[in-house]
């Protein structure tokens, strides 16, 4: 059975840090592509950002680049998202995601395999 689960969600506040975990199981995720998505209230789910199989690569979206890392421990299989100065529109359930190739994408249809999400809140 494969299974993604997120941890590492919270309320905090602006300016603050959290670093979420994906911990994966069930399948060989170190071959394969790992991304973050979020989904605030109200708001379509968004790509956050993704990591190639080896982790050599990475890719964000402009509203994250510089205040986010994503980086993965292919041993653990595990995917981590450090992300500094938080901002209120931050706020939002982070799923994390296993991708249909090795390579990232930035599209939801790119990713096979979901994680339940973890509640990221950022207070002012």
């Amino acid at each position: 059975q494969v299974q993604l689960v997120e941890s590492g969600g919270g309320l905090v506040q602006a300016g603050d840090s959290l670093r979420l975990s994906c911990a994966a199981s069930g399948r060989a995720f170190s071959n394969y592509a790992m991304g973050w998505f979020r989904q605030a209230p109200g708001k379509e789910r968004e790509f956050v950002a993704a990591i190639n199989w080896s982790g050599t690569s990475t890719y964000y979206a402009g509203s994250v680049r510089g205040r986010f890392t994503i980086s993965r421990d292919r041993v653990k299989n595990t995917v981590y998202l450090q992300m500094n100065s938080l901002k209120l529109e931050d706020t939002a359930v982070y799923y994390c995601a296993s991708g249909t190739g090795s390579w990232y994408a930035t599209s939801a249809m790119g990713y096979h395999y979901w994680g339940q999400g973890t509640q990221v809140t950022v207070s002012s």
